[in-house]
C-alpha cells in the first residue's frame, strides 16, 4: 500500500512539475494560402487546418501538460509536413506531391487521425462525401499537370 502511495505522491509532483514547462503556442503568419472551391475549402479549414495551417485554435487541453506536449507536438509536425499557410513557398511540384499524397491519406481514412477525432474533434471527421470531394478536386488539379508534363 505505501507503494501505491508513494506512486500517486511522485505522479501527483509531476504533473503539477509539469505545468511549468508550457508550449509554444503562437501561430506564425499567414503568407500564402491554398486556393480551392468554398465547399472544399471548407472540408480543409474543419478537419486538416488545427494542424496543417497557422490558424491553429489551441483547444483547452493544450494548456495541460502533459497533453499539451503531444499537441503541439503533432501541430508542429503537422505543419512540418503540410502548411496550407505557407503554401506560396512551395515549389509547383511541391504543391502536386502534396495534394496527391493528401488525397491519398485522406481515401484511407489516414487523416485526419483517429486519435484526434475521438472523442474531442469529431467535427473534423470526413464523411465519404468530403473525402470523394477531396480526391475529386486533386485529381481535377492534376489532371491539367499531367498534360502539361506531356
Amino acid at each position: 500500500m505505501r507503494i501505491v502511495k508513494l506512486g500517486a505522491l511522485a505522479f501527483a509532483v509531476f504533473l503539477i512539475v509539469a505545468q511549468a514547462f508550457q508550449i509554444d503556442k503562437t501561430n506564425p503568419p499567414v503568407t500564402g494560402d491554398i486556393q480551392a472551391p468554398a465547399p472544399v475549402k471548407a472540408v480543409l479549414r474543419r478537419a486538416c487546418y488545427p494542424c496543417h495551417s497557422n490558424e491553429t485554435a489551441w483547444p483547452w487541453y493544450s494548456n495541460v501538460a502533459p497533453l499539451s506536449w503531444v499537441v503541439a507536438y503533432d501541430v508542429h509536425q503537422g505543419r512540418r509536413e503540410l502548411n496550407f499557410s505557407r503554401w506560396d513557398a512551395y515549389q509547383p511540384a511541391q504543391r502536386l506531391r502534396k495534394l496527391k499524397k493528401t488525397a491519398e491519406e485522406v481515401a484511407e481514412g489516414e487523416m485526419p487521425p483517429w486519435y484526434y477525432i475521438y472523442p474531442m474533434h469529431r467535427e473534423a471527421r470526413l464523411s465519404a462525401a468530403d473525402r470523394d470531394m477531396i480526391r475529386n478536386w486533386v485529381a481535377a488539379v492534376l489532371s491539367p499537370a499531367k498534360a502539361a508534363a506531356h
